[in-house]
């Protein structure tokens, strides 16, 4: 029997490697967010930089927590086709 989960569960598994068509878009997205940023705070003052950081850390913290319930979310609903597919009647 194959030891998939245990090896997800380690961290062996990283589901992110095996979607190689949306590296190229993803470092795309991240260099234009990175650039935009630059020159945002490039003209806000001390303070005004402070409250941006501040901004995008919690934004940056909520989407972390989003993707994980979606995630999550999305695995349980694997589970339950799996489960219908093979066990149920």
């Amino acid at each position: 029997m194959s030891h998939f989960i245990e090896e997800f569960y380690y961290g062996n598994i990283e589901p992110q490697e095996s979607i190689t068509e949306l590296k190229v878009e993803i470092k795309k997205k991240l260099d234009a967010l990175s650039q935009t940023e630059e020159q945002l705070t490039s003209k806000l003052t001390e303070e005004e930089k402070a409250l941006f950081l501040k901004y995008a850390s919690q934004s940056s913290e909520f989407l972390c927590v989003s993707n994980a319930d979606s995630f999550i979310a999305g695995f349980r609903l694997g589970a339950k086709f799996t489960y219908d597919t093979f066990v149920a009647d």
